[in-house]
């Protein structure tokens, strides 16, 4: 695959692990918005450094938008899918179809929604 594939970039990205589990959480938040701590909370595992250093990926990428109301302490960030974040959730859908359908490591997930996955 040569370096400058769309799959090979993409993959580059999307691939890194917590990747898809954060633009999960987001796609449950209420308007596909979430603060850094219900992200952290939501995420069993993750540290504080990989979220962060995550989000900041994704917002790079255009996938994801940040907000920062710094008018009271403490700070607090917010984080939501752009409108190419909440199109990759289709996407991820289509895996979870395909998976289901082979049986992928035997998995039994009955959420028909992924915003009714409880990770």
């Amino acid at each position: 695959m040569q370096d400058g594939c769309t799959v090979n970039e993409t993959v580059k990205y999307l691939g890194k692990k917590w990747t898809l589990l954060i633009l999960l959480e987001l796609y449950k938040g209420d308007g596909y918005s979430r603060r850094f701590s219900e992200l952290k909370d939501s995420i069993p595992g993750i540290t504080s450094k990989v979220l962060s250093a995550r989000l900041k990926e994704l917002e790079e990428e255009g996938l994801v938008w940040k907000r920062v109301e710094a008018s009271a302490f403490p700070v607090k960030s917010e984080y939501g899918l752009s409108e190419s974040g909440v199109e990759i959730i289709g996407v991820v859908r289509e895996i979870k179809r395909w998976a289901l359908k082979w049986k992928i490591d035997n998995l039994a997930c009955g959420a028909q929604d992924c915003r009714d996955c409880v990770l």
